[in-house]
């Protein structure tokens, strides 16, 4: 089998004319020595009866979600770097040479985040990722201008919708964790490569425009409840314990601040009533979420129990290491 330097993995659901020209792009990027794995994750074969030529085709029989396609991919490649897209994503064609360069001479670095921008604008999708003291994950930057984050710079984990990984880091911390299905699967799989000593660059010249939340809508209902339950989980597995006694409080916060926001008619939780949802469906969607967490406690706590004992960063560097890259419960509320 040949070993190209990185494979670029690209999770479908739709294979829309969004795929067609996120594969354009990379068929224009300067570094050449790279393969693209798209997963099918539609279970009708759609990628196939669009006739791609140059890439391999991954198909499930029904959508196993995010991290599960990404860790099949994987599993069929050998490159020692693995880079992530969306298929709602487009690259410019200095995008993978300048996330390979990156690790290339950061052998310290387990992944790159990178410049992600809103689609056909001038603003930020991502610079990375932040963290909440409650397990919410945002992106960092978001809609501030790329001039803010000029810099190659250290930072917690990156947004999966594009980002590079080294193959050493995934086999170490066992790739995402295909539970999660949908969102804040990068940010369970960015905390446990910090706590196993691995650092993630920003690489602001890798620049991709991405659609936000194109597949699942920006404030669907089916967003609200994963991204929820799964903020949940990153927290029982990944938070130290006094950092974790504390969630249900900055959680409470944070569904104050969502409140507020409803009443003036800003953020995400306005822009879920907007879409025709009462808050009293958001309300169970929260709800459900828990139960979720609980029924899954015992498992998630064995998960918890296995990334403590493989850790190389002890719970005060770790906690100190999330305070560097913390946004608030009122910040998380805003977005």
């Amino acid at each position: 089998m040949s070993r190209s330097i990185a494979t670029v993995v690209i999770p479908t659901l739709t294979a829309g004319d969004t795929l067609a020209e996120c594969l354009a792009s990379l068929a224009a990027q300067t570094l050449r020595d790279f393969e693209t794995i798209v997963v099918d994750n539609s279970g009708r074969g759609l990628v196939r009866s669009c006739g791609y030529s140059g890439i391999s085709v991954i198909e499930m029989k029904r959508n196993v979600g995010f991290g599960a396609a990404i860790n099949a991919a994987f599993a069929a490649s050998n490159a020692p770097y693995l880079a992530t897209l969306n298929d709602d994503a487009v690259a410019d064609p200095e995008w993978l040479s300048s996330l390979v360069a990156a690790l290339d001479s950061s052998p310290g670095a387990g992944s790159c985040a990178s410049q992600v921008r809103l689609y056909g604008r001038m603003v930020l999708d991502s610079a990375g990722m932040s963290i909440c003291a409650d397990g919410s994950s945002k992106q960092r930057g978001h809609l501030r201008p790329p001039s803010d984050y000029p810099l190659r710079e250290a930072v917690l984990m990156p947004s999966a919708s594009a980002a590079i990984y080294r193959r050493t880091m995934l086999v170490e911390t066992e790739g995402f964790d295909g539970d999660f299905f949908l969102y804040c699967e990068d940010t369970d799989l960015g905390l446990r490569a910090a706590r196993a000593g691995w650092t993630c660059l920003y690489v602001p010249e890798a620049v991709v425009e991405h659609r936000y939340s194109h597949s699942a809508g920006r404030v669907s209902p089916l967003k609200a409840y994963y991204v929820e339950r799964n903020r949940l989980a990153v927290a029982i597995k990944n938070f130290p314990l006094p950092l974790l006694l504390g969630v249900p409080f900055v959680a409470a916060s944070r569904y104050w601040w969502h409140l507020i926001s409803i009443l003036h008619g800003e953020g995400s939780a306005a822009e879920f009533r907007r879409e025709g949802n009462g808050g009293w469906r958001l309300g169970w969607f929260v709800l459900k979420a828990h139960f979720s967490a609980v029924a899954r406690l015992g498992h998630l706590w064995r998960q918890r129990r296995n990334i403590s004992a493989s850790a190389k960063v002890s719970d005060r560097e770790f906690l100190s290491l999330l305070g560097r890259f913390a946004i608030s419960a009122r910040e998380v509320a805003a977005l």
